[in-house]
């Protein structure tokens, strides 16, 4: 029995510190006990089974890169002008945030006006576009405003989505996580434009995401108006390989098969070139001659897969770029604007 005196005053029992004394025994077995599973799951599995699966993770994605610093996401009219901020929840824990770029043809309407007159806007008639980037940064990086401002300029609305642990986005980044992201997008999207048209536009580990899913899309029913594919690869695991980071390991003994088994592990795939075969969308697929980051050779090699698998042949085009432009930068080509114009004016004619 617990007893303590306090000026000259004595307290009467303590139950409930009794009670936490003699419960530590058992917190100590329990945590103990946690440890131990702790530290024979760790020793259980060879060390590059720890290391190499979130390491991978971090590589592809790249998401903790969150440059340019320093910018204030809220405000991207600092950054680009007739733009909105905004936010959708795509499910507990996962918010992401958006730029909404109207055309610039609406610019002087779009001034002074708040988020509900942006999404008013999405059924004008002017075509929208979802984009979708690439691994590292966020939807505030040049290159991506770059393009954004070519397309503006061009009549188009677009979505600069920023995927879950990229930007200020919440959440974790997976495949599976990233794919829920883009449909999300898209079906709120669609909710909203009328009859307006709105295509799919994904930039390189961005067309892995646009590519899947496009093809829930497809299994739901409601196949994407479009898909704009911009310096595609076959699958992860092709662009891992190939990747200039990692070219100077793969002669290391044993090297492709631990990076094909922490892919695994990850549930890292991006298959485009099985979801090509199952889409029946129209798919543009842009490339440049002297893209060294993803090379031609698997554009050309996904636009062949897709061109099979299509019933209508016409629906399949691929255009390749000359040199100059490299991975980022096909935003930069005069003819960019006018050769997805064209596309998408025959495919919704």
């Amino acid at each position: 029995m617990l007893r303590e005196r306090t000026n000259d005053k004595t307290w009467t029992d303590l139950p409930c510190f009794t009670l936490s004394c003699r419960s530590f025994p058992h917190s100590c077995s329990t945590l103990g006990r946690k440890i131990a599973s702790l530290y024979h799951s760790f020793t259980s599995k060879p060390l590059k089974e720890h290391i190499f699966p979130p390491l991978m993770n971090m590589l592809i994605f790249f998401n903790f890169f969150k440059a340019p610093f320093l910018v204030d996401l809220k405000k991207p009219e600092l950054k680009i002008p007739h733009t909105v901020n905004f936010y959708i929840r795509v499910e507990p824990g996962v918010i992401l945030g958006i730029w909404h770029t109207v055309p610039s043809c609406r610019g002087k309407d779009a001034k002074g006006k708040d988020c509900g007159w942006y999404e008013a806007a999405l059924h004008d008639g002017n075509p929208i576009i979802v984009y979708l980037h690439g691994s590292a940064e966020h939807r505030a990086a040049p290159h991506r405003l770059e393009l954004v401002k070519v397309l503006s300029d061009g009549g188009f609305h677009v979505l600069s989505v920023d995927y879950r642990g990229f930007g200020d986005s919440t959440g974790k980044p997976t495949e599976e996580g990233l794919t829920s992201d883009a449909v999300c997008v898209y079906e709120w999207t669609k909710a909203r434009s009328g009859t307006t048209p709105v295509c799919l536009w994904g930039h390189s580990l961005g067309t892995g995401v646009a590519t899947n899913a496009a093809k829930v899309l497809e299994e739901k029913g409601f196949p994407v108006d479009a898909i704009i594919l911009e310096a595609p690869f076959t699958n992860i695991w092709v662009a891992s390989i190939n990747y200039p980071l990692l070219k100077i390991y793969r002669k290391l003994p044993g090297f492709l098969r631990t990076l094909m088994d922490a892919l695994r592990k990850d549930k890292i795939v991006f298959p485009n070139d099985e979801n090509v075969k199952c889409l029946s969308s129209p798919l543009l697929i842009i490339h440049g001659e002297d893209d060294n980051t993803v090379p031609l050779e698997f554009g050309k090699e996904l636009y062949e897969i897709a061109h099979n698998a299509y019933r209508n042949k016409e629906r399949v085009k691929m255009v390749i770029f000359p040199s100059g432009f490299q991975h980022n930068f096909l935003c930069r080509n005069p003819t960019l604007l006018k050769t997805v114009r064209d596309f998408l004016s025959k495919q919704w004619a």
